[in-house]
């Protein structure tokens, strides 16, 4: 069985390690790469393929720096030529972003199977680029690999039930790469104090609204005069700080590049707060046992909410600040209760694909 994996941004390089590490026990998978070039630069994309021992990708189409449609559209042209050359059985999208939505519409106008990892996911926010991506990856994809029961009612509440597809419970296939990794974290170079908050900020919901923006640096500032924030700056997070004035000179805040996941695995486990607009990063904290404060106003991982390990704060200079006075010192909850999964994920999928006429 040929299978092409389509990957494109950070969070699915760890993704691919996992499912590529669990393809390679089976001699019956033969995964052709894509990379679309998403995530480019070395802190973003080349140090998780080497420090994660991801395959090297067979295609690197270095598609990134474009508008939504410019990008998605030169993917899904890009991604077409290789499918047509390679024709495989199966292609495997993951997540939400645009390399999953060419990756997903080029297979299917193609009749080629799809399979959406991190299928059923919703944030009910139509304005967010991510939600639009995988509502519609969702809809056009054989197989729904689903990471937590709330994204099956929400595929079933949509009517997925009485469509031509298979919604399977697979876990989370973070989980699996947090187990895996955990004891081969890499310290970061940089001296960091014994207790720190670790902050990232990087959706275009926040990025690319001025008032968002500044009243999440505003709370950061503040808290900074008190506890060492470590935030990990995303290039267009930066871009944006300058377009508004920000003074990166006189700031408290420690800004680091971008770190690879074994680096992050490191700041996750010593880390006192993850502080994130990140979806994935929410999910993680959890695996490392860490409350999260999420400054949007609506998350996918609504679990997270409703069992007390992460709060909604929007980007509210005054509520950022009272959850962070709530949580700093607050007890260690039951982060056991095993919201995704038992970290079999990569397993799941392979026997489902497998097993899969």
């Amino acid at each position: 069985m040929k299978i092409a994996t389509i990957i494109g941004a950070r969070p699915q390089f760890v993704k691919a390690a996992v499912i590529s590490r669990v393809f390679a026990t089976s001699r019956y998978i033969e995964e052709i790469i894509i990379h679309t070039g998403q995530h480019f630069d070395a802190n973003m994309s080349d140090v998780f393929f080497e420090e994660m021992s991801i395959p090297k990708p067979h295609y690197n189409l270095d598609i990134n720096g474009l508008g939504h449609g410019a990008m998605t559209g030169q993917m899904l042209e890009k991604i077409e030529e290789i499918l047509i050359k390679e024709n495989p059985d199966w292609v495997l999208v993951y997540g939400d972003t645009n390399s999953t939505i060419a990756g997903a519409l080029a297979a299917k106008k193609l009749h080629i199977k799809v399979a959406h990892i991190e299928a059923g996911l919703r944030s009910f926010n139509m304005d967010m680029p991510e939600e639009i991506n995988r509502i519609l990856t969702d809809r056009i994809s054989d197989i729904l690999f689903c990471p937590t029961d709330k994204a099956i009612q929400n595929l079933k509440n949509e009517g997925f039930n009485n469509l031509d597809c298979t919604i399977v419970q697979s876990g989370d296939v973070m989980q699996d790469a947090a187990l895996f990794y955990a004891n081969e974290v890499r310290e970061i170079p940089e001296k960091i104090s014994d207790k720190f908050v670790l902050c990232t900020v990087h959706r275009a919901e926040n990025t690319d609204d001025k008032d968002r923006l500044a009243g999440i640096f505003s709370a950061l500032e503040s808290l900074s005069k008190e506890i060492e924030i470590i935030l990990p700056i995303h290039p267009r997070t930066k871009a944006k700080l300058n377009e508004i004035g920000y003074n990166f000179h006189s700031s408290n805040i420690h800004f680091i590049d971008p770190m690879g996941y074994l680096n992050m695995v490191y700041l996750l486990s010593n880390c006192s707060l993850v502080m994130t607009d990140s979806g994935g990063l929410q999910k993680e904290a959890y695996f490392f046992k860490k409350y999260c404060i999420t400054m949007r106003d609506e998350t996918e991982w609504v679990e997270l909410i409703e069992n007390g390990f992460n709060y909604l704060v929007g980007s509210d200079t005054g509520c950022i600040l009272d959850t962070y006075k709530l949580l700093i010192n607050k007890k260690e909850a039951n982060f056991k209760s095993g919201l995704y999964g038992n970290g079999d994920s990569g397993n799941i999928i392979l026997d489902t694909l497998l097993n899969r006429k």
